[in-house]
């Protein structure tokens, strides 16, 4: 062998995170793809899997996600969505769904033999779609009890006298003005996609021609969004442009959230202040006036939700912010919450009387994604706007990004409301999930680790995501694609790397690496892998699979593809033949339930000439 072709061990070594701001090959030295992996200390490795934590699935898609321990440390959740309200206790998902008007129905009840229809015959305002609930019931009708007592359904057609369910019963018989039975009208159901107004009226005049929609507008139907805090041991939920709604734990998991009726008659967010314990309404109705400004910080008094009127024996207030059109979010950190419009961010102190809270703004051309868009991690708060990332760690920063082009290319603005962060502090990340330009709900996630310093991205389906505090590991809302049900998980479960026993994919990238500045084609012979390899199935061989691609030129069409070789924790190395100015390696899972680390590769290479 000539000396131009003598081959030598060649050690692959490239920058933890995932860098797509430039091409793949001027990212040399790097990690340029990947999905569902991580890195620690530098060195990457496939993140787990998850299991249904209940296999029921519940009704709508989440919006948000919460949990805490209750004054007898039994560990609770809550969850909402366009449609309901629920709390998760010892293995259940039970419906709270607030109750907002009630009436009895007595002899208006009507079945037909064979249908599983029931029709009330009651005044009502729902819609098709929104849910009843039936209580207090006095008799079988058509010859079969078609609901017991708390029996919650969807209205499947609705008048303004009348609105009919489908149940699983099938009538015996049909029967008509018959019953006694208490109705009680649950919180009607909200849109699950944020709908952009293109019809008549949605332009000035003259815009467009007669009979065509606009083709953009300002007019936006928002979708159904929440926001749940604590209170001690009890839940606070808001909804959206709505009201104000209080679960009391010891009330028992078959009570519904009540709402707050001294509490503003809408608001768009809401946070309690834990330290001081006040509820504050972010986007609310003025307290003198009545009218809603979506720049409004209002707040109740000191251990008192029930009082929202200022006076000298009440710490209650509002402020109006200023720089923004309206109040997007807020999230708690050190000695200050952290309020975040669409343009602007502001501190919001507690300092006593008189003025109760303090407020100052801290940054302008910052503005938050959505209602879920900031978290705080370890006294640092981080949120997604709509064309970058930021950090507040005493000053407001752009926080900077190896993938933010990837990222924000490949985004729904439309439904960026429903962006979603969450902390997995066992890991030390801060992750984004959000709706790709392709998806109208939450499908990819970005993920920052700010102690090592790095970004990763990947495919997911959940569309919430609560930190371990309470269970031992993250938990989520998603929708189970084969099905389309929602589900409330357990996420990366320890020596999990299934989705409920499925397999799941992961790999990873490199960017694209030469010799010489590219003047010589490669010669390599064979691939010295140094992985960790295991299965989470006991007795079951882990395996993951190693290929090498190269070209000639970085735009070439043409690549020569050398595997997928499957890899075991036994195997020495592959052997194998392949040329090329320019080469990339992959790292993929091969068996289900694999979980796989990589320390680093070498490769037998050589000059080839420079042909």
């Amino acid at each position: 062998m000539s000396t131009e072709t003598r081959l030598q061990l060649l050690k692959l070594d490239f920058a933890p995170g995932f860098h797509r701001e430039s091409t793949q090959y001027a990212e040399q030295g790097k990690w340029y793809d990947g999905n569902r992996v991580r890195f620690r200390a530098g060195k990457p490795e496939n993140i787990g899997g998850w299991n249904f934590k209940v296999t029921d699935a519940f009704i709508g898609t989440s919006r948000d996600l919460i949990s805490w321990e209750d004054n007898d440390t039994l560990k609770r959740a809550a969850f909402a969505t366009e449609s309901k309200l629920y709390t998760y206790f010892g293995g259940v998902n039970y419906d709270i769904t607030p109750i907002v008007s009630t009436v009895t129905a007595t002899n208006k009840l009507t079945t037909t033999s064979g249908s599983m229809k029931v029709i009330c015959s009651v005044a009502n305002t729902v819609e098709t779609g929104d849910f009843v609930e039936f209580t207090s019931m006095a008799a079988t009708i058509g010859g079969n009890v078609f609901f017991t007592s708390g029996s919650s359904f969807a209205v499947s057609s609705v008048n303004s006298n009348s609105f009919e369910i489908l149940t699983s019963t099938t009538a015996a018989s049909s029967q008509a003005a018959a019953g006694t039975v208490t109705v009680n009208f649950l919180l009607p159901t909200g849109t699950s996609e944020q709908v952009v107004g293109l019809g008549w009226n949605a332009g000035y005049y003259g815009q467009s021609t007669y009979g065509t929609a606009r083709a953009t507008s300002d007019i936006n139907i928002l979708s159904r969004q929440w926001k749940l805090d604590t209170w001690g041991e009890d839940l606070i939920a808001g909804v959206r442009g709505g009201r104000v709604y209080y679960w009391e734990t010891s009330t028992g998991i078959n009570s519904r959230a009540i709402e707050v009726s001294a509490a503003p008659n809408t608001s768009n967010s809401l946070i309690v202040s834990q330290e001081d314990r006040h509820l504050i309404c972010l986007g609310t109705n003025e307290q003198t006036s009545g009218s809603f400004n979506p720049m409004l910080v209002r707040w109740s008094n000191q251990n008192d939700f029930n009082n929202w009127t200022p006076s000298v024996s009440s710490t209650s207030g509002e402020v109006i912010l200023g720089s923004g059109n309206s109040i997007r979010t807020a999230a708690r950190s050190r000695n200050n919450i952290i309020i975040l419009t669409d343009n602007s961010a502001h501190t919001m102190q507690f300092i006593g009387p008189p003025f109760t809270f303090g407020f100052n703004e801290i940054g302008t051309n910052c503005g938050a994604a959505g209602a879920h868009s900031a978290v705080d991690f370890d006294g640092r708060v981080y949120w997604m706007g709509s064309a970058n990332f930021y950090v507040f760690d005493g000053t407001v920063k752009n926080l900077p990004c190896t993938v933010r082009r990837f990222v924000f290319d490949d985004i729904n603005l439309d439904q960026a409301d429903k962006i979603y962060a969450g902390v997995n502090s066992q890991f030390k990340e801060v992750t984004w999930l959000y709706p790709s330009a392709s998806s109208t709900e939450c499908d990819k996630y970005v993920t920052y680790n700010p102690n090592e310093n790095y970004w990763v991205y990947g495919d997911t389906h959940f569309t919430t995501f609560e930190d371990k505090g309470v269970f031992g590991n993250t938990i989520t809302n998603g929708v189970e694609s084969s099905t389309t049900f929602s589900y409330l998980y357990d996420n990366e479960p320890e020596g999990i790397y299934t989705a409920n026993g499925s397999k799941i994919e992961s790999f990873l990238e490199s960017s694209d690496f030469d010799m010489a500045e590219g003047n010589d084609v490669m010669f390599i012979d064979r691939m010295v892998p140094d992985i960790n390899i295991q299965n989470e199935t006991e007795g079951t061989s882990g395996k993951i699979n190693l290929q090498l691609t190269t070209k000639q030129y970085p735009n070439a069409t043409q690549a020569i593809l050398k595997g997928p070789f499957d890899v075991s924790a036994t195997t020495e190395k592959v052997s194998m033949r392949a040329r090329g100015r320019q080469a990339k390696i992959r790292v993929g899972t091969s068996t289900s339930g694999t979980k796989w680390q990589y320390g680093t590769i070498r490769l037998d290479i050589g000059k080839d000439g420079m042909r």
